[in-house]
């Protein structure tokens, strides 16, 4: 069973149609991009609320780590693509 501040089958599929080539492109770098985003929101609110939650924040950091590096992998290979990809998903540049 997942966890509510998890994201569901169904979410993650509909993040794979928006930001893969394909329906099963679930291990390209912007859907795994867009899957980490949405736990990383998930988990922010989670800590507005219990801010003393240190194993959250922790496994937060990690995630914004990984996702760092995905982006910075996306930003060497194409800019525009990286630019892009940011915009959709509402995030800063901070690479």
């Amino acid at each position: 069973m997942a966890n509510k501040y998890s994201i569901t089958k169904e979410q993650t599929q509909a993040l794979i149609k928006e930001y893969g080539k394909g329906d099963n492109d679930s291990g390209s770098a912007a859907v795994q991009v867009a899957i980490l985003t949405e736990r990383i929101r998930n988990l922010t609110e989670h800590l507005k609320t219990h801010p003393k939650d240190n194993h959250t924040r922790r496994g937060l950091m990690k995630l914004i780590g990984k996702r760092r590096g995905l982006l910075k992998y996306i930003k060497d290979g194409n800019i525009d693509d990286y630019r892009e990809l940011i915009k959709k998903l509402g995030i800063r540049d901070n690479i």
